[in-house]
């Protein structure tokens, strides 16, 4: 629903600003176990918004200057109040407000109780930016809504979301979860289990097929190689020899041989690559310029890593996917094109060849259609405009204002350069703008360009991109609680929307020298959608469809357009499993992100079955923007994972889903089974393995970075190399917690083997500027003798008591006071968040 229309203000904007300035804000998050829920509602939270309002309020004020819009990212089911109510504006953003003939007094603090659906296990759930907008003035964020960077870690904070300490009341929802707090005492438990090695021999990641220790002196590359290159184009190696560079190599001109052989059909199977390195020289074999790439790159972290002086070693290596993809979504919120462009060297280093960049969803459309410029002039923006005329409403706690990094689009220039650079580093761009659900940005962009061209007279060309039918009746809504963010799909304005949007992409992709290969259309259908439009009803007469099969029936034609174009459609695996397989192209890219417990082992087998490229997405361990750990101040979208950190994703199976079980617990820390119901056919195979990061919970750059690393790399690693624990894929297993059909020896040997790489690649990071995630240390206090641990060996610990000032962990030490933990980065730039111990 929309807000029911507001009187003029009584106050002026000044004093608005003043209000919006002193007032005070908290939310807190009471109980995520409140006992009976309104209505009966299955699983719900309460939390409580304390607000004091200035000391003095100006004279004239009246409630009506008090609505507050805010975003809560969960379903409002009541609220207890005298003096207040709320309401549903769309989406997330909800508006609270004094009840009629409600008087509010200066220095006063009301508090008011939301039960709402689902559970808040994280404080940076609750979404900042709260604003004051009263009809008739500007709207003005609460000064004390804001959230604050931390200079010692670099992390946002939200200053106005009331502490999370009583794991009893708000670490699980139900009284079969079995979740607890990452404490730092479990954090130590967990963290010396797990292990490391001592410093690598190798520290290439991810791990080579073979390595091979050759006698002989060091090869010194301090000053230089003498480059000598043959079967392949230098400009596609650049990247790759100006990492080679910065490793420690004193230029390519001189010094020791460096000769790289490409040559397709050598014996070399696509990215693979030969390495020898002896006293004479180093040699690099690969089938294609990818392969290279992977080779110098490989070359360049074990030079860094032995400073310059190589010792002689033969690597020979090859990828185990030839689908190993990043899901980017700069729709939700906003990421900048240089933080795509530091993306694109970091997965060219970890040898990933897929960016699946999304690019519009409800809440933005981030890329110029010229064609159709209110995609991104309106649609690239949130701020506070009622008819979104000028931007989407403030979804996600964006704010009035329009301004800050959430907002914003890439040019066609800026789309060409992310083009142009992920080429050279042999990356595949796969854009996506979902659809036929998820698509608010584009509708309401498109009726803003409707009222425009209908206000200047020309009713025909107004109507020809318009997404929906002002005479349909049907109500739904999504479960992000949209009620207008469908496509209608018997709409021929739809067909000529996307076949627009597709037609310019193509174009660029042209100019950039790279075909659109591969087009991800989302496929996100929405439940109850089109049952009341008109021109649905009409198709469904003649056809016989029913409106459950409307979305099907989209995909299908999409999907038939696209491949007449020599473009591959991709799509997410649910949408995709409506549709009739014999109406669907033969090259089809699902991505499969049904839960592991819940029949995406099923759906991913069915989906290979059908000869479709099938790419494992699912949510239990590649949703990269869920928490690293289950702790109230790890950020992140918890319904697919609570404990989503780098061992998780590194014991991850991809080619034997099922195994999965043995190793991997719940979304309620249980153990549980898993059958392999719908076996692989023979030939069959699963073609990729892709983590995502979707942006709702992320608001900056540097969240991104904390969000992805270290454990992209541990996904990395599954993509490109199988661990020798990892049980081959047996058609019909069943699997169960805890078993014993993985070896788990094997798998913490080579996990220490893995970290003790990570250790030294943590010193990567810092070089190349990503703020990665530092996890807090684990410790334990036995006997006086304060005891820590990390999560990579040689990550520096410090300790403080009662305080005080923070001092460097070396070893058991003696401690009298309250201690607080935290780790630094190698370079000392950065402390992870501080964590008490035994409090």
């Amino acid at each position: 629903m929309t807000a029911p229309a507001q009187v003029c203000a009584a106050v002026s904007q000044d004093e608005l600003d003043r209000i919006a300035r002193d007032m005070d804000l908290r939310f807190t998050v009471v109980d995520n176990q409140p006992g009976k829920c309104p209505d009966g509602a299955g699983g719900c939270f309460l939390s409580e918004i304390e607000l004091r309002l200035p000391e003095r309020l100006p004279q004239r004020f009246a409630s009506e200057d008090l609505p507050i819009y805010f975003s809560l990212v969960a379903r409002l089911q009541r609220v207890d109040s005298d003096l207040f109510e709320a309401d549903l504006v769309n989406g997330d953003l909800h508006v609270l407000r004094p009840k009629r003939g409600a008087r509010l007094e200066g220095g006063r603090t009301y508090r008011i109780k939301l039960w709402s659906a689902g559970h808040f296990y994280s404080a940076y759930y609750p979404m900042p930016n709260f604003y004051l907008a009263p009809a008739g003035l500007g709207a003005r964020v609460i000064a004390a809504t804001r959230p604050v960077v931390d200079p010692e870690t670099g992390l946002e904070t939200l200053p106005f979301v009331g502490p999370m300490t009583n794991e009893a009341k708000l670490a699980t929802g139900s009284a079969d979860d079995a979740t607890t707090w990452r404490t730092p005492e479990r954090a130590y438990a967990l963290y010396a289990r797990n292990g490391a090695l001592a410093k690598p021999d190798v520290a290439i990641l991810p791990t080579p097929a073979t390595v091979k220790r050759l006698q002989g002196a060091p090869l010194d590359l301090r000053g230089g190689v003498r480059l000598r290159l043959a079967g392949a184009d230098r400009g596609l190696l650049q990247t790759a020899l100006n990492r080679l560079v910065a490793s420690g190599v004193g230029g390519l001109d001189r010094g020791p041989e460096l000769r790289i052989d490409v040559a397709p059909g050598a014996g070399l199977a696509a990215e693979s690559y030969r390495i020898a390195a002896t006293t004479a020289g180093i040699r690099i074999r690969a089938a294609d310029a990818a392969g290279a790439g992977h080779a110098l790159r490989s070359l360049a972290q074990q030079v860094a890593f032995e400073e310059g002086r190589l010792r002689p070693i033969e690597i020979a290596d090859a990828p185990r996917l030839p689908f190993r993809g990043l899901h980017v979504d700069v729709a939700r919120n906003f990421h900048s094109k240089a933080e795509i462009l530091l993306l694109l060297e970091q997965m060219a280093n970890y040898k990933l060849n897929r960016l699946h960049l999304h690019l519009g969803d409800d809440e933005g459309w981030r890329l110029e259609i010229k064609t159709l410029p209110e995609l991104a002039q309106v649609g690239g923006f949130r701020c506070h405009d009622p008819s979104e005329t000028r931007c989407l409403q403030p979804q996600l706690g964006a704010g009035p204002d329009g301004n800050g990094p959430v907002n914003g689009y890439y040019s066609q220039a800026d789309y060409l350069e992310i083009l142009g650079a992920a080429t050279v580093r042999g990356i595949e761009v796969i854009p996506s703008f979902d659809m036929p659900g998820h698509s608010r940005a584009a509708i309401r962009s498109m009726e803003a360009r409707y009222r425009r061209l209908s206000a200047a007279g020309d009713r025909a060309g107004a109507e020809l991109y318009r997404l929906v039918e002002p005479t349909d009746k049907t109500r739904y809504r999504s479960i992000q609680n949209y009620d207008d963010n469908t496509l209608n799909v018997c709409l021929d304005s739809t067909y000529r929307f996307v076949d627009t949007v597709v037609g310019e992409l193509a174009t660029l992709h042209r100019a950039a020298g790279v075909p659109l290969k591969t087009y991800h259309i989302g496929a996100d259908e929405t439940a109850g959608a089109w049952s009341e439009s008109p021109a649905c009803k009409t198709l469904m007469a003649s056809s016989g469809q029913e409106p459950k099969q409307l979305g099907a029936m989209f995909i299908e034609k999409v999907a038939a357009s696209l491949a007449a174009k020599d473009i591959e459609v991709a799509g997410w695996s649910d949408g995709l499993g409506h549709t009739d397989a014999k109406k669907m192209p033969r090259a089809v890219q699902s991505n499969i992100w049904g839960s592991l417990f819940g029949g995406g082992v099923a759906e991913a087998h069915d989906h290979a079955n059908r000869g479709w490229r099938t790419v494992i997405s699912v949510p239990n361990v590649t949703y990269l923007d869920s928490p690293y750990a289950p702790d109230p101040m790890e950020r992140g979208y918890d319904w697919p994972s609570r404990d989503s950190d780098t061992f998780k994703a590194f014991a991850f199976m991809p080619e034997n889903l099922a195994a999965n079980a043995s190793v991997m617990q719940d979304l309620q820390s249980r153990g549980t089974r898993i059958d392999d119901k719908t076996p692989l056919r023979a030939g069959r195979r699963i073609e990729g393995l892709q983590g995502q990061i979707w942006s709702e919970t992320v608001r900056s750059d540097d969240q991104v970075e904390y969000m992805l690393f270290p454990r992209l790399i541990a996904l990395a690693e599954r993509a490109w190399h199988k661990g020798d624990w990892e049980p081959a894929y047996t058609p019909g297993a069943a699997y169960a917690f805890g078993d014993g059909k993985v070896n788990q020896a094997a798998l913490l040997q080579d996990w220490r083997r893995f970290a003790s790489r990570m250790g030294v690649h943590q010193a990567f990071l810092d070089d190349a500027g990503i703020d990665y995630r530092l996890a807090p240390p684990g410790g334990r206090i036995e006997a006086g003798m304060l005891h820590a641990n990390s999560e990579f060996p040689g990550t520096p610990i410090e300790y403080r008591e009662g305080g005080g000032a923070w001092r460097s962990y070396t070893g058991p030490v003696a401690v009298k006071d309250a201690v607080e933990l935290r780790t630094r980065s190698p370079n000392g730039r950065r402390a992870s968040r501080a964590v008490p111990l035994g409090q």
